[in-house]
């Protein structure tokens, strides 16, 4: 729906964004949320994030010079308690244990009383949780129909159902999703994946792609060596993001193209495995890796390359190649998940997830596409096809719908904690018990009328209509 079809709002909503993933941490989920906080402000409702302390170490930072793409370097910083990022969004960072992967150690009720004070406090009126794999998101969506308030639920990744780690996620899912009030998915693959996997009416089930900011990514045609081809990686180096074929790929484009570079951005356990291959096929000169890449530094990097790679295994919406392609990047791709719903096809070249797959795509990117694509072309077509101001109208249809949901009883809630089957039900049952005599013994000794309530300091009116008044 282009924002000039999206009806006007009126009421001003009170939205707390929970998961554990979220800034000094980059990636898609936490540039979804931020991006998705700071349109909602824009519109003039109140917005909070909720997430975990983080610890920064120290890191080296890519940053843009005149000669290229300098390094500079970011102290090691503790980032908790209560903080304000730029465009006035208020970040609380919890005390809570993380356990792996930045996620949340699962404690069932002792998160809570926090969580209780914080959504007091802000007068919040929208639980709204990202990422399955947070557990933090899953507790949140629970102590919100605890406490009677309205639930969202955004899905951001493709996951299977044969292997024991998704078996366990989706069963966690589903007993999560019994309470939820709508939930959001970030492409119709990601939406036909997630009601498999919990089962879940497809009636509540929205879909709303990601989008990007092309302001902050537009083309820089005089920042690229006019002699050689720079091909562009900038992802986490792990497994998920196909990493073992970026491995096997490097060396035979490099046999077959002379000109052609790699320049690499992000950090992950895999990075070994490319500096090994760097060391035993001697291409020292021809790979640069650029370690952890900061959001605000991507554009710096991919301006200076023709072709953006990417690997993945599994994606359900890659907000990576968005920004590729408006910063006048070709793009060559995995066919998997929801990727082909990202791009028109004469914007992208899709391959299997194989080595010759992509060798035989990005072999015709480097002969046939780049001296014909238009940079320019590319950025002004992807910003007439994704803006955040028409993720955020949709995001405040769909918060619209939950409110006018009543909310269920303790006994309606019970009900559909048995659906989740078996013996599991009765268990998850005894679970929805305990946390509801936990809630009023804390409701006793922290009464909620004793719980100072923060005045709301959000923008008064829309600034996008504003902006479309003034211009």
């Amino acid at each position: 729906m282009p924002p000039s079809e999206t009806r006007a709002h009126t009421r001003r909503h009170r939205v707390a964004m929970v998961c554990d993933f979220f800034y000094p941490r980059l990636g898609g989920v936490e540039n979804h949320i931020w991006s998705l906080a700071y349109s909602l402000l824009r519109l003039g409702h109140k917005v909070i994030v909720i997430t975990h302390a983080y610890n920064c170490p120290d890191v080296e930072l890519p940053c843009d010079d005149e000669q290229g793409v300098a390094v500079q370097r970011r102290k090691k910083s503790k980032r908790t308690g209560v903080r304000y990022l730029p465009g006035g969004l208020k970040v609380y960072y919890c005390p809570f244990l993380p356990m792996t992967d930045e996620d949340c150690l699962p404690t069932f009720t002792i998160t809570f009383p926090l969580l209780r004070w914080i959504l007091i406090r802000e007068r919040i009126e929208i639980v709204h949780s990202h990422q399955a794999t947070s557990t933090l998101a899953n507790e949140a969506i629970t102590y919100a129909a605890e406490l009677g308030l309205a639930s969202v639920y955004t899905d951001h990744s493709l996951f299977g159902f044969d292997d024991i780690a998704s078996i366990i996620l989706n069963r966690v899912l589903k007993v999560t999703m019994s309470t939820v009030g709508s939930v959001i998915c970030v492409s119709h693959t990601c939406r036909d994946n997630f009601i498999l996997r919990a089962k879940i009416l497809p009636s509540i089930v929205h879909v709303i792609p990601n989008a990007v900011d092309p302001t902050k990514f537009t083309p820089d045609p005089s920042k690229r060596d006019k002699e050689r081809v720079k091909i562009v990686v900038v992802s986490r180096l792990v497994y998920r993001k196909g990493v073992d074929l970026l491995v096997g790929i490097i060396p035979k484009i490099c046999k077959a193209f002379s000109q052609v570079d790699f320049l690499i951005g992000g950090d992950g356990n895999k990075k070994l495995s490319l500096e090994e291959m760097v060391e035993r096929e001697r291409l020292q000169d021809r790979v640069e890796f650029l370690g952890f890449v900061p959001h605000q530094s991507v554009r710096d990097v991919l301006v200076h390359g023709h072709v953006f790679l990417n690997c993945s295994l599994t994606e359900s919406f890659c907000i990576a190649i968005l920004e590729a392609s408006s910063a006048g990047l070709t793009v060559v791709s995995t066919n998997v998940g929801g990727v082909p719903e990202v791009l028109p096809p004469d914007m992208i070249h899709l391959a299997d997830p194989s080595v010759d797959s992509l060798v035989k795509e990005l072999s015709y990117a480097i002969s046939e596409t780049i001296n014909k694509a238009d940079p320019f072309k590319y950025h002004q077509r992807v910003r007439e096809m994704y803006s955040w101001e028409r993720v955020a109208n949709e995001t405040t249809l769909v918060y619209d719908g939950v409110l006018t949901k009543p909310r269920l009883t303790f006994l309606q809630r019970l009900d559909r904690y048995k659906t989740v089957g078996g013996i599991a039900g009765y268990v998850v049952c005894v679970l929805a018990i305990t946390l509801h005599f936990a809630a009023k013994l804390v409701e006793w000794w922290q009464p909620r009328d004793l719980i100072d309530v923060v005045p709301d300091v959000c923008h008064q009116e829309n600034e996008y209509e504003k902006k479309k008044q003034i211009f």
